[in-house]
């Protein structure tokens, strides 16, 4: 019997890769948004302060309304759908569970190296970690997946809070971290360079909100929920099926998208009209309208990718999902380059808004969608994706898509 292996070129799913690359853009624009704002990098009185203050209100907002837990979404539920591919393509294969359990101890390693030395809210680490729990859930039937992803898919970092403060459950809080004396600090520490200070701090930051105050627990659970919501979308056989599901889909993103959009916008506009306890009960509903409006655009990328004019529009992210794990570890490098004065760091924290940080973004993400095709146009995976192959399995896989004879004479 032949063991479990990673999946051939032949065997991947076009729509797949460009929902992730689609996703990839998403969280590369909302992380950087975040990184680089107000309670993080920056102070709010620094950014009332730029001259783009205006530009920068509308294009966070835009950001929160439009990307802010979708693209997270998108990701995680493509996450779980990869894991049932896997999962149906190895089934009766012996190794299966032992490879892929490796697979994730190696992006738990990524994702930690990447959390305490670049970016401190890293997914990678929650992956990996809900990731054995999809593990344990590989046997159970959709329907038990959707009992199960449904509640866990509504849980939240917010509705946490809300619950430990009702519930007066004694976990420390770690909002001094988003205090303007943290802030400031943490400002000093990336424009002079201290790159050693700058880790050590988010260390400390890491312990006491995500370890230490459970927070990391939350986005477990989180992950857990649209992980299984993915494994269950699997076994619908949509993408076997696009066709025959194409009706279902495009009543998905009539509905979805601008009900999401219209629920999004009451969210952020509730922080205007009511006190701050009532707004923490109502932040509570952004992860189940994140589902709705991330349903919403999944259905509709689909539906576009089968007319000419969305294989154009969106075809080309197809390139950077299959180099996800590649291009989400650059864009860590992108926030530190920007925000830190370590090496050749523009040492930016505090004085860029989020209007320019969208610019930055695009462009970057404008390069990361070149780059993609052309090294996969020589070959066969990415730099990361490589590397984790080859520890997960074992040995090294061809690099190389043609000789590179053939590839000067051409």
């Amino acid at each position: 019997m032949a063991t479990s292996g990673p999946i051939g070129e032949s065997e991947r799913i076009a729509e797949v890769d460009v929902l992730r690359g689609v996703a990839l853009l998403g969280v590369l624009l909302m992380n950087f948004v975040a990184f680089a704002g107000g309670g993080v990098m920056a102070t709010d009185a620094q950014l009332a302060a730029l001259p783009t203050a205006t530009l920068d209100w509308w294009s966070y907002e835009a950001i929160r309304v439009f990307v802010g837990d979708k693209a997270n979404t998108v990701f995680a539920t493509l996450f779980g759908l990869g894991f049932y591919i896997q999962l149906t393509r190895s089934e009766g294969k012996p190794g299966f569970e032992k490879r892929y359990a490796r697979r994730l101890f190696w992006l738990l390693v990524f994702g930690w190296l990447n959390a305490l030395f670049l970016w401190i809210w890293d997914i990678l680490n929650l992956y990996a970690l809900a990731g054995f729990g999809l593990l344990l859930m590989r046997r159970w039937s959709t329907r038990a997946l959707l009992l199960f992803g449904i509640p866990a898919a509504l849980y939240s970092d917010k509705l946490q809070t809300l619950l430990v403060e009702r519930l007066s459950i004694p976990i420390p809080d770690a909002y001094r971290y988003f205090l303007d004396d943290a802030v400031l600090q943490r400002q000093a520490l990336a424009q002079s360079g201290d790159y050693q200070g700058l880790v050590a701090h988010f260390a400390g930051w890491t312990w006491a909100e995500w370890i230490v105050g459970g927070l990391m627990a939350a986005w477990v659970i989180y992950a857990l929920g649209r992980f299984a919501l993915g494994a269950a979308l699997g076994r619908s056989g949509v993408f076997e099926h696009v066709e025959r599901h194409l009706p279902l889909l495009r009543r998905v993103a009539i509905i979805a998208i601008p009900a999401g959009i219209l629920l999004a916008i009451l969210i952020r506009a509730a922080k205007d009209f009511v006190d701050g306890d009532t707004f923490t009960i109502v932040e509570v509903f952004r992860s189940p309208v994140a589902l709705i409006l991330a349903a919403g655009y999944c259905a509709g990328i689909i539906v576009a990718l089968q007319r000419t004019w969305g294989q154009r529009l969106f075809g080309p992210f197809g390139a950077v999902g299959r180099m996800a794990l590649t291009n989400y570890l650059a864009q860590g490098l992108l926030y530190a380059f920007v925000l830190f004065g370590a090496g050749p760091g523009l040492a930016l924290a505090g004085k860029i808004g989020a209007f320019a940080v969208v610019l930055v973004s695009l462009a970057f993400f404008g390069m990361q969608v070149a780059f993609s095709h052309w090294w996969l146009a020589r070959y066969r995976f990415g730099p990361m994706e490589w590397l984790w192959r080859t520890l997960t399995y074992g040995e090294r896989p061809t690099m190389r898509r043609v000789a590179p004879e053939a590839l000067v004479a051409s």
